[in-house]
């Protein structure tokens, strides 16, 4: 990981094919990232974030790439105050987030004998980037529990 971006790797005992619907699909996303996406998840597509209670819709929340099952990327959404609000954001936190430039996420999926390596990152950041500083606790959390759902069948407790 360098200023710029955030890098994250893991194995998971599942194939590519559900790894892939665990990122896109709400009956997945909702159990261990508590959010859903409303998209068709083709390139270009706009993707409006749904998660506690509320929605993020933005002309800049965008599908980038979508090559099932191995590569999906799309741009992280939009801070509102709504968001915020939600999210337990303090005001004076909102105002630097929300003056960053929009980043992007990228999952990699590489299949192995019996498990997927899935590679995530985050990246788009200027030096000392707060986003950057707060995706990069969120990931491992996330990505720890999207693999004992997989896994075990059950996300790890919130």
């Amino acid at each position: 990981m360098d200023d710029t971006a955030f890098v994250y790797l893991s194995r998971i005992k599942t194939t590519p094919e559900r790894l892939w619907r665990a990122l896109t699909e709400p009956a997945f996303t909702e159990r261990y990232w508590e959010l859903s996406f409303d998209t068709d998840w083709k390139p270009g597509s706009p993707m409006t974030w749904r998660e506690r209670g509320g929605s993020i819709a933005d002309p800049g929340q965008k599908v980038l790439e979508a090559d099932r099952p191995r590569r999906l990327a799309y741009t992280w959404h939009s801070f509102t105050p709504v968001w915020a609000e939600r999210a337990g954001v303090g005001d004076d936190v909102l105002a630097v987030i929300a003056a960053e430039p929009r980043s992007k996420v990228a999952f990699d999926l590489e299949p192995g004998r019996a498990t997927v390596r899935l590679k995530v990152t985050h990246d788009g950041f200027e030096p000392g980037s707060t986003v950057l500083e707060m995706i990069s606790e969120g990931w491992p959390e996330l990505v720890s529990s999207l693999k004992t759902l997989l896994e075990t069948g059950e996300p790890l407790p919130s």
